[in-house]
């Protein structure tokens, strides 16, 4: 699978390990920056990965800030992208399981080098578990598209 990473400055040390992780999961590692600990504005590295990923370009991203929650909200902010920020391994594979997730958020100051691996581990090989998940999916889309999701069936 193609994987892109981008990270901000605040990111950057955890976007090294992150991309290691990757790679040793047999993945194809995309990194869209940032190259230097020097500042940056999360949200154009948050951009690039989510078109990125909205285009196909990529089957999913991890974005990584000091606390994550910009870069989530940046990358929800592109069709078809369905970001989560995780904290936890449950969170990872619920975000996965049930909500078919194409972009990971974490974040560089508060998860250690150990959960992040094993965040990233669960993330990357949990699948969508389908089945009435679809539906709700369906109406994320509904909305995208400015649509009322009460509407859509519920089979």
């Amino acid at each position: 699978m193609k994987i892109i990473v981008a990270s901000d400055h605040r990111g950057f040390e955890s976007k090294r390990l992150i991309k290691a992780i990757v790679t040793q999961l047999g993945h194809e590692c995309v990194d869209y920056g940032t190259d230097t600990s020097e500042p940056v504005d999360y949200p154009d590295p948050a951009y690039l990965a989510a078109v990125s990923v909205s285009r196909g370009e990529a089957e999913r991203a991890i974005l990584i800030c000091a606390t994550g929650i910009g870069m989530c909200i940046v990358a929800n902010k592109i069709k078809n992208i369905r970001a989560a920020l995780c904290h936890d391994e449950l969170s990872a594979k619920i975000s996965r399981n049930h909500n078919d997730a194409n972009i990971l958020c974490l974040s560089g100051d508060q998860v250690g080098e150990v959960l992040l691996r094993k965040i990233v581990e669960v993330w990357l090989e949990t699948e969508f578990s389908d089945g009435r998940h679809k539906r709700r999916i369906s109406k994320i889309t509904a909305i995208e598209e400015g649509k009322d999701p009460r509407g859509l069936a519920k089979s």
